[in-house]
């Protein structure tokens, strides 16, 4: 029993023995670890202060300079301030000019008002230019334009005659003939039938007279017949006066009417050859009039001039539509009134509506003062309804439909051309304003629009032929011009 008790004494005591000596180990491990956590953070802590105290020596370096730039500056200004003072005292201010004012001194918006001042001064200017060089030879261009306005009309027919193997000069040839014959035709029937009944008319106008002096006398007017021939009086010596002075000189007038006869002769002369030359070889003249312009603006010149006669050639048959409506409306209405001159007045209003607004109306005033001559005051109320229902539906509904959609022309836009075209060129200025304005709008169009729509603009024929591809083989017609390559065509 003694023996196992000191042997358990030994075991324990043992035990006790390596429990304090790893105790020991870890304090002795922990406090190794914590001295060198000491001596690391006091490692940090001193450079920690040794980099504060650099940047408090940087600090107080830049301090020091600055208030030594400072200082130096001050001097400097003290200097100079008394310098000048000393020049002020010891010489008087001598004259000097006015400083010129420099173009940062010139507000914004004056200088912009100017710059587009004297630009749109210089357009002005060239415009005006142009119009009164055009006025000057009106006897030409007049007819150069009527000349295109029936190449637009009739190139279909001469593309179609080329096309079944008929050369184009042949072809460009018989319509031009065509034309004038039908021209002639029409002209003639007019004139026959107003040549037939033109006696008959003469009587009906006395007749119609007396009515109206009638009218006038037991009217709701009440005229006196003093009045009534005072007014007769009046308008008879005016006309004797106009005859007297047409009497008076009669080679002067005889002259005068020989230079309107030779200048229409001439205009026809230049239209019948201009619209055979444009049918025949309009190719080739708008390939030599490409060339004029310099090469990097023959592109976009080319695709313009096609644009633009798209524009011209819709323009033109809509018009001629539109005409034909108005001439068959009104000569059925006059032929229902049983209005003599039916065909008269169906040529002169086709004739008319080229041009807009004021030749449909002028036309429709003589078809009602046929009316009110031949059949009296009710036929021509009658008449002038019908003309005006006419009127009505083309300019509410074709005229719309067509203009509107192939031309795309605001009317206030073909109110103003028109106005312009008579105040520059009388009627001729009226007939070519609108195709004009029409032209110009689609090239104006073209020009501005994106490249992507400009391309979507351009014919096929014209987004082919660039100015670096070889020139297509040859289009029948003024239509199709030939692209903007130096070897496209010849004059």
């Amino acid at each position: 029993m003694t023996d196992q008790g000191d042997a358990s004494g030994d075991e324990e005591s043992t035990a006790k023995g390596s429990f304090g000596r790893m105790t020991s180990a870890f304090k002795r491990n922990r406090e190794v670890r914590d001295a060198h956590r000491r001596a690391q953070r006091q490692a940090q802590d001193e450079a920690d202060a040794r980099e504060s105290a650099e940047v408090a020596k940087e600090a107080a370096a830049e301090a020091r300079e600055s208030a030594e730039n400072f200082a130096l500056r001050l001097v400097n200004q003290f200097e100079r301030l008394r310098e000048e003072r000393q020049e002020q005292l010891a010489a008087p201010e001598p004259l000097t000019a006015p400083k010129p004012v420099s173009r940062s001194d010139v507000p914004y918006g004056i200088e912009l008002s100017a710059q587009w001042a004297w630009r749109l001064l210089v357009i002005v200017a060239a415009g005006y230019l142009i119009v009164r060089a055009l006025g000057f030879l009106s006897i030409v261009v007049v007819p150069v334009v009527i000349a295109l306005l029936i190449t637009a009309l009739v190139s279909p027919v001469v593309n179609g005659l080329a096309r079944v193997g008929l050369r184009r000069s042949i072809s460009a040839l018989f319509v031009v003939i065509g034309v004038l014959t039908a021209v002639i035709a029409m002209l003639s029937f007019a004139g026959t039938q107003v040549a037939n009944g033109f006696s008959d008319l003469a009587g009906q106008t006395v007749k119609a007279l007396d009515e109206i002096r009638d009218w006038l006398i037991n009217g709701p007017f009440h005229a006196s017949e003093t009045q009534i021939d005072t007014w007769l009086n009046t308008v008879q010596t005016t006309l004797e006066d106009w005859a007297a002075s047409y009497a008076a000189n009669p080679f002067s007038r005889v002259s005068e009417v020989g230079g309107v006869a030779l200048d229409v002769f001439a205009g026809l002369f230049i239209v019948l050859f201009s619209t055979y030359f444009f049918c025949a070889e309009g190719e080739r003249i708008w390939g030599w009039l490409v060339r004029l312009a310099p090469r990097a603006a023959r592109s976009r010149m080319d695709s313009s001039g096609r644009v633009a006669w798209v524009s011209l050639t819709q323009f033109t048959r809509a018009t001629v539509i539109v005409a034909a409506v108005d001439a068959v409306g009104i000569m059925v209405i006059a032929a229902a009134l049983q209005v003599p001159f039916v065909a008269a007045i169906g040529v002169l209003v086709f004739l008319s509506s080229f041009v807009p607004l004021i030749g449909a109306t002028v036309a429709g005033a003589v078809a009602v003062l046929v009316a009110l001559v031949s059949q009296g005051p009710v036929t021509a109320l009658l008449m002038l309804g019908g003309v005006i229902l006419v009127q009505q539906l083309e300019a509410h509904g074709l005229q719309p439909f067509l203009l509107g959609r192939w031309v795309r022309v605001h009317p206030l836009g073909v109110i103003l051309a028109v106005a312009t075209g008579i105040v520059l060129g009388g009627v001729a200025g009226a007939l070519v304003a609108v195709p004009l304005v029409a032209a110009l709008n689609a090239v104006a169009t073209h020009l501005t629009a994106a490249p992507a729509a400009g391309a979507a603009m351009v014919p096929a024929s014209a987004q082919a032929a660039t100015p670096t591809s070889p020139p297509p083989p040859p289009v029948n017609g003024p239509t199709s011009p030939p692209p903007s390559s130096p070897g496209a065509g010849s004059a």
